[in-house]
């Protein structure tokens, strides 16, 4: 069975009726290339983290174009469709001919997924009944909160009561998966809890909460920096201690990014499974594993209990994938093993980092790990615990192979 991803185009903020207050694109400045794994071993900068990171995109595809995209990956498809995502920089729902692209996408007679709205494009309670009728299946809905003044306010949905029927509709007829980034005093407390029991008692089946980012540290690495100013942001214990309690409190499945999933119990779901830690390769050489601050101390448990010597180092970015230069600049070197490795997915080009990382006149090997070690949230939402533990027994025996061939 084939997959289809359908790619409407479309710009964070231009084309999604306006910035939400909180929108991570929002302040996005025009700032220099990372580097990345996608880069050239000699060059510094690629589409990907020059271009693709800060979304920087043209508006929305017109539809004969999407529609020839779609052909032309239909007829090079031998197997039946399975699923139709529909996804893209702009929010689906704001696309100018909506209910055309939906048309075509329901002839595929695939189901349809539509892989993120948040609904402040739809002005009619009808677009219901269509998506319904066109086979749509699965809906990843941004609430931020079931008030809707709130959603007004911060969302700047122009019709907020229309968005709410829609979603009411919706979940009542196909899985949803609700989200909310979560701004403490403005949409956290009762608020969220009156958010829960409304999505809950309409059939929604599950709420993503996104901790809100507002510093560097946080994973803000576009020089956007405050996006509110003066916003508190909740702890990451008091985040994930949120989590837990609604979990506890609701039927539908809660979770939170970075984290956590309780029902699954991740992000590192292994960390209670001593079992099937020690079926992971043992470390027979010395390197030091750099990561997030967020993560460290799993990883560190786990490694160590595979026999690695040298402590983990955390850096102070919360999230591993959004590391740059600037945290790698921050280390000591002379703490660190003559082989480094740092997460798949940084924002790092190897050889600026073994240059920052030899600063001490030791050369020093500078080596990517895996690009996946566990699953958050947004990932865990739609896979089975079995799922998450083998990816994360695949990640980290593919972290261990690392360390042994190119350790000390």
């Amino acid at each position: 069975m084939a997959q289809l991803t359908v790619d409407i185009g479309g710009r964070p903020g231009i084309d999604c009726r306006g910035f939400c207050e909180y929108c991570y694109f929002k302040k996005v400045r025009d700032v220099q290339a990372f580097g990345c794994r996608y880069c050239l071993p000699f060059k510094k900068g690629c589409d990907y983290c020059s271009r693709g990171v800060k979304e920087k995109y043209s508006g929305f595809k017109d539809l004969k174009t999407i529609a020839d995209e779609t052909l032309a990956t239909l007829q090079s498809t031998r197997d039946d469709l399975s699923k139709v995502t529909i996804s893209g920089g702009g929010d689906p729902s704001c696309y100018p001919r909506f209910t055309d692209l939906i048309e075509l996408m329901g002839s595929t007679g695939a189901p349809l997924h539509i892989g993120y709205t948040s609904g402040k494009g739809f002005d009619d309670e009808k677009i219901a009944n269509l998506l319904i009728d066109n086979g749509l299946s699965e809906l990843s809905f941004t609430v931020f909160a079931t008030d809707p003044r709130l959603r007004k306010r911060y969302m700047h949905d122009p019709s907020p009561d229309v968005s709410l029927k829609v979603l009411e509709r919706l979940c009542d007829a196909v899985d949803v998966y609700a989200a909310a980034v979560v701004l403490p005093g403005i949409n956290d407390g009762k608020i969220l809890e009156r958010t829960c029991e409304w999505l809950e008692h309409r059939g929604a089946k599950g709420l993503i909460l996104m901790r809100f980012a507002n510093r560097t540290e946080q994973g803000l690495i576009l020089e956007n920096a405050p996006i509110l100013k003066g916003q508190r942001v909740h702890s990451i214990d008091e985040f994930r201690n949120i989590i837990t309690d609604l979990s506890n409190r609701f039927s539908m499945k809660i979770s939170g990014t970075p984290l956590w999933d309780p029902e699954i119990g991740s992000p590192f779901a292994i960390i209670s499974e001593p079992d099937l830690i020690d079926k992971l390769p043992r470390i027979q050489r010395r390197a030091s594993v750099v990561s997030g601050n967020v993560a460290a101390p799993y990883i560190d448990k786990v490694l160590k209990a595979r026999g690695l010597t040298s402590p983990i180092i955390a850096v102070e970015k919360e999230i591993a994938c959004l590391i740059t230069i600037e945290d790698l600049k921050k280390l000591d070197p002379a703490g660190l093993e003559p082989t480094v490795i740092i997460p798949g997915r940084a924002f790092v080009h190897l050889k600026e980092a073994q240059e920052v990382l030899s600063r001490d006149g030791n050369e020093r090997d500078v080596v990517r790990g895996p690009e996946v070690l566990t699953a958050d949230a947004e990932t865990s939402m739609g896979m089975t615990r079995e799922q998450v533990l083998a990816l994360e027994m695949h990640g980290f025996a593919d972290l261990i192979r690392t360390i042994n061939m190119y350790g000390t």
